[in-house]
């Protein structure tokens, strides 16, 4: 599955022949400041203390396929979305829907462009098992509807933490609270509706939502290039290269895989299986490379630490705190009725410890510096929540083992799934670039 690194290259180069407009100024062949190889380079896995990050910069063939990953966007949803001047914003986006909803056959005189995207998300991977990918599904459907309101927000501030990382955004008015709030519930959404019976089935809830995620990217790279002096290249490299998405597709799958080496163990278990093959077809509908779409934990932890170690690092309090801090503030529930009000002060100091634990390392007094304070109220709170919900994961696993009990549960959790999703609101998955504001890291 793994291509060559001069296979990749010319992927990657011929972006500028397919967009020139776009990418006709980038230098490929040369590095961006954020690539750093170097072994005396501050990065991101550098800041991990247990890891070694030598040890994921001795080998030559992956790095130069990370290398090149940096500077790939994504060819087929870039070119789509650079229809926009053409179609308008409301229609580009309108096309994709109608696309998802009915099939490419049912838009009126579908440009080539988006034929090519829903084509390519409906060719199926020669390693897909869709058996696999319902049970890991299955499994996620308990945590998606127990843990994972919880978490949301801790885990989506994770990205903000590096300006290299960080940046589009910022560009993208995520400074402010309200578009804030409406990243993370779009986020959440995603994978809620993701985690749902049939929904990666090609006319289910999850092939459109990561159609509409995959536009909303490749509209964000296209609308910061279109606009002369809001994208530093020669820093930054590529707007949301494939490869920072990879993160966030996978961090479950990650932690997973550090868990099963260190318990001595190189394999995965069925149910660990079926985890990993939802993540990876999820990563592949939203266009990530199969090559970095592992199936081992071995290969799993190699290619994101190789990342990580390879990811410049540099907080700045504009870019990164702005965002850090919007973030936190925002507003996610409407809910004024006294439930809704424990909910929310409920998550919002689970969702700051959880950051810190699992992002900052435990530092607090770092935590404190990037505008995330954690007080000894929030650790009680975290204490107590997490304690209640793992009692109801703990009794929905125990229900999914008995013949009798496991479709009730099922019905249940699905239920759950469907509530949070209407509280979500809907999800509208588009970057409109007349809310763009510039944002540069000093």
């Amino acid at each position: 599955m793994n291509s060559d690194v001069s296979t990749i290259a010319r992927r990657v180069r011929d972006q500028a022949e397919a967009l020139p407009e776009l990418f006709g100024r980038f230098d490929f062949d040369k590095a961006p400041e954020r690539w750093a190889p170097e072994a005396d380079a501050v990065s991101e896995l550098g800041r991990v203390r247990s890891i070694d990050r030598s040890a994921y910069l001795d080998d030559p063939e992956l790095l130069g396929r990370i290398r090149e990953y940096t500077m790939l966007g994504d060819r087929t949803g870039d070119a789509y979305a650079a229809l926009m001047p053409r179609y308008g914003f409301q229609r580009t986006v309108a096309m994709l829907v109608e696309a998802c909803d009915k099939g490419i056959e049912a838009v009126e005189d579908a440009p080539a462009e988006l034929v090519a995207l829903i084509r390519e998300m409906e060719q199926r991977p020669d390693w897909l098992d869709m058996v696999l990918v319902e049970e890991g599904a299955a499994y996620e459907r308990n945590a998606t509807a127990n843990l994972s309101p919880f978490l949301i927000r801790g885990a989506f501030i994770a990205t903000f933490l590096n300006k290299y990382s960080a940046l589009p955004m910022a560009l993208t008015g995520t400074l402010g609270q309200a578009t804030a709030a409406r990243r993370v519930k779009e986020t959440a959404t995603f994978f809620a509706t993701t985690a749902l019976p049939g929904a990666l089935d090609r006319f289910g809830p999850g092939f459109k939502a990561a159609a509409m995620v995959r536009l909303m990217h490749s509209m964000v790279r296209v609308n910061v290039l279109s606009r002369p002096g809001m994208w530093d290249a020669d820093t930054y490299g590529m707007p949301i290269p494939q490869l920072d998405q990879m993160p966030a597709g996978l961090i479950p799958v990650y932690f997973m895989s550090q868990e099963v080496l260190a318990k001595g163990r190189t394999r995965f278990t069925r149910l660990e299986r079926g985890r990993v093959e939802l993540a990876r077809y999820r990563c592949y509908l939203l266009g990530l490379p199969e090559d970095l779409l592992a199936d081992t934990p071995q290969e799993i932890v190699r290619i994101w630490r190789t990342r990580s170690a390879t990811l410049r690092y540099e907080y700045d309090d504009q870019v990164c705190g702005g965002l850090l801090r919007a973030t936190m503030d925002a507003e996610l529930s409407k809910d004024r009725s006294p439930k809704g009000q424990v909910k929310r002060r409920l998550e919002y100091s689970v969702s700051r410890v959880f950051f810190v634990k699992a992002f900052l390392a435990g530092d607090e007094a770092r935590a404190a510096d990037v505008g995330v304070p954690v007080r000894r109220r929030d650790h009680l709170i975290y204490g107590a929540t997490m304690l209640g919900i793992a009692g109801r994961m703990a009794a929905y696993r125990v229900a999914s083992r008995l013949p009798i009990l496991r479709h009730l549960a099922d019905r249940r959790l699905v239920h759950r799934i469907e509530r949070q999703l209407a509280e979500y609101g809907r999800a509208e998955f588009t970057s409109d670039a007349a809310h763009y504001k510039p944002a540069t890291a000093s």
